[in-house]
């Protein structure tokens, strides 16, 4: 279940939110989950319901009411006591702005915002994890990262909470500042500028210029933690007051990655080196550049008061990541898959190979095989890029590039014979029941859009 929220009577929401109570009782108690999907409320939940083009929300406030809930939030009437208000996102915003405040002034409350093209789910529960082996911590669910993700998220607070790990997603310009404003974080982390809603941006600056919103915001005792190895990150040092800390690869960043060497299933163990210290770690989760990824999260904790040594024991024993991001599956057939299928940008794409590559290259594997599907969200260079990808796998020895959908078929024609390109997913699990087999590794991957983690779901 959902966690709870701090516990409020519709009369003190309606307050917050400049509504009006309408059919019940006013001195109702919410101290439960608040979701906007009636099949995730239970016992005292708050149901937050929205009209969009094909459903409206307080059609199931039933559904909700028989899972728990005890109240909606939304813009007309239902038979649940309802807090009525103009903007029911505007509303569900202003209710988690004021539980954060409210946790905040009990004393004890420290609130991290993460953002980057590509890195910031894994990097988020690498963060998430290491800072709740310390004290209580919640942290954004999936990608849950958006206009509606982020409230939900810092809703989910509880008075004991000592630390809010906030993963923010923008697709312009505004969007981050939009989020912050509502939670000002304390130490905001930015990972990098890639490719990811580059059709949306238009420019890799643009992208940049929006991300640095993170650290605009920060207060003049809060930490900016910056990628020493992206130009563009480093470069919004000038961009913030906060007091800056770097992570990466770069002997002058502040955490660094030392010694870096992976194991024959990808997953890397390194030497997470700082001023003060020089600890040995080994993660459980697949693809060298989950390396750097906790070198941000240890960044982010040290701003916070951890060691380093607490730091490198917590991500010795983190064990998962978000679902479909480089899951690995040893099946009794004895083949392997890599699902990284949750979303893909050019990045993330040749990450994902990087790693394939590297299970490959053990003598007992037989043969490796991409399953690549479309990158979304590309703009006019999206052909260019899906090719660029296509020819990456090549030089990366991989051994078949199956190419999922026409939107991704010029990632065949950049991998040019060692490409088989199938029309949909149906077709594509035909393919691989048919040519796949033991000592085979098959990644799965391709923006959420493309749905391909059914064909890894079909394999497993």
């Amino acid at each position: 279940m959902v966690a709870a929220m701090i516990a409020l009577t519709l009369a003190e929401i309606a307050a917050v939110v400049d509504g009006e109570v309408v059919g019940g009782d006013t001195g109702v108690v919410v101290d439960g989950p608040v979701v906007i999907d009636g099949r995730e409320a239970g016992p005292g939940s708050l149901f937050v319901a929205f009209v969009g083009e094909r459903v409206d929300g307080h059609e199931h406030a039933a559904q909700a009411a028989a899972a728990g809930a005890v109240a909606v939030l939304g813009s007309r009437r239902t038979d649940l006591p309802t807090v009525v208000v103009a903007d029911t996102q505007q509303a569900l915003q202003r209710l988690a702005a004021h539980v954060v405040a409210r946790v905040r002034r009990a004393g004890g409350l420290t609130v991290v915002g993460l953002t980057g093209s590509q890195g910031k789910t894994s990097t988020k529960d690498l963060l998430g994890a290491v800072l709740d082996q310390v004290a209580p911590t919640v942290a954004t669910r999936g990608s849950f990262n958006n206009e509606l993700g982020m409230p939900l998220t810092a809703l989910r607070v509880e008075p004991s909470t000592r630390f809010l790990v906030l993963e923010l997603g923008a697709r312009g310009t505004g969007h981050i500042a939009e989020l912050t404003a509502l939670v000002t974080p304390d130490v905001g982390v930015v990972l990098n500028v890639g490719h990811a809603h580059l059709g949306e941006f238009g420019s890799r600056e643009a992208i940049a210029e929006a991300k640095g919103e993170l650290v605009e915001c920060l207060p003049e005792d809060g930490t900016a933690v910056l990628n020493a190895d992206d130009d563009r990150v480093l470069a919004m040092t000038a961009r913030t007051r906060a007091a800056v800390t770097t992570f990466g690869q770069e002997r002058a960043a502040d955490v660094r990655v030392e010694e870096l060497v992976l194991d024959r299933l990808g997953r890397p163990s390194f030497v997470l080196a700082s001023a003060q210290d020089r600890v040995p770690v080994t993660l459980q989760v697949v693809g060298g550049h989950q390396a750097l990824n906790a070198a941000a999260a240890a960044a982010a904790a040290l701003a916070v008061g951890l060691s380093l040594p607490q730091v490198g024991a917590a991500l010795d024993a983190v064990t998962t990541l978000s679902q479909w991001r480089m899951e690995l599956h040893e099946l009794p057939s004895g083949i392997v898959v890599l699902n990284d299928s949750y979303n893909a940008n050019p990045e993330s794409m040749r990450a994902a190979l990087d790693a394939l590559a590297t299970i490959g290259a053990d003598p007992e594997v037989r043969r490796t095989v991409a399953v690549l599907g479309e990158m979304r969200e590309m703009g006019p260079t999206s052909d260019a890029e899906h090719a660029v990808i296509g020819a990456y796998a090549v030089d990366r020895g991989v051994d078949v590039v199956l190419v999922v959908g026409e939107a991704a078929r010029a990632t065949a024609d950049g991998a040019g014979d060692r490409s088989t390109f199938v029309p949909d997913n149906e077709a594509a699990v035909a393919w691989l029941r048919a040519h796949v087999g033991e000592g085979d590794v098959v990644l799965v991957k391709a923006s959420r859009g493309a749905r391909l983690d059914e064909v890894a779901a079909a394999l497993q």
